[in-house]
């Protein structure tokens, strides 16, 4: 399975684009702005973004030289104004490694993702399990467990927990974990959120009260350390 982000501020297309590469298996993110686009970009686990040009704060161009200049060694489909051939030169002079005009073809765009995902360089395998505290965590399998206990943690938990463990100790806003563990479509409130990170705090902490890795980011939202 891949991991593949989809920064593109109409929310029809979006919402489509995920449905379609999730029925092929692939774990799908969405960013609806550029702001937010580069932030899940840099993410270590992305394997492919496709990058529409035209987003509100920082258009495409300048996320993809950004997101190249910090590193980001993803695949990246970029999306065009149909017949604008400087946009496509510009575009893969700043490290695009593919392009596709709007309004495009569903089955293209698949196809397309599929031929990059395919030239992606192989790589080694990193261990699954994560442990913190007295916490061990099976990302594969989806187990967690306590001093060698298993602990009975919901679809929901897990992914809150996931997101917090690849996160690399970046601060996350409320916004961001709803979009990312709830879809942009989703409608709760911060609220859900500051639920689910304090059952995670009572689960996984020595001291719910205390926490030491599960921290809140005052005015922000939270970090996860080791």
């Amino acid at each position: 399975m891949s991991c593949i982000l989809i920064i593109e501020d109409d929310r029809a297309i979006a919402l489509g684009l995920r449905l379609n590469l999730r029925k092929d298996g692939h774990e799908v993110r969405i960013a609806q702005d550029g702001e937010t686009g580069l932030r899940m970009a840099l993410e270590p686990d992305v394997d492919l973004i496709v990058l529409d040009v035209m987003l509100p704060g920082r258009n495409g161009f300048e996320l993809l030289k950004e997101a190249r200049k910090r590193g980001s060694t993803a695949s990246i489909l970029m999306l065009t104004a149909k017949g604008m051939e400087s946009d496509k030169i510009l575009g893969l002079k700043l490290g695009a490694d593919d392009y596709l005009s709007k309004p495009f073809g569903l089955g293209e765009l698949l196809a397309r993702v599929e031929a990059l995902l395919r030239r992606r360089p192989a790589t080694p395998e990193k261990s699954a399990v994560i442990r913190f505290g007295q916490v061990e965590v099976d990302l594969d399998r989806q187990i967690v467990a306590r001093d060698g206990t298993p602990l009975d943690v919901s679809p929901q938990e897990f992914k809150v927990l996931r997101l917090f463990l690849t996160s690399n100790g970046r601060a996350l806003s409320r916004d961001d974990i709803l979009a990312r563990c709830w879809g942009a479509e989703y409608e709760g409130t911060p609220r859900t959120v500051d639920n689910f990170v304090r059952s995670l705090r009572v689960k996984l902490e020595v001291n719910a009260e205390e926490p030491r890795h599960f921290l809140t980011v005052r005015g922000h939202g939270y970090r996860f350390e080791r």
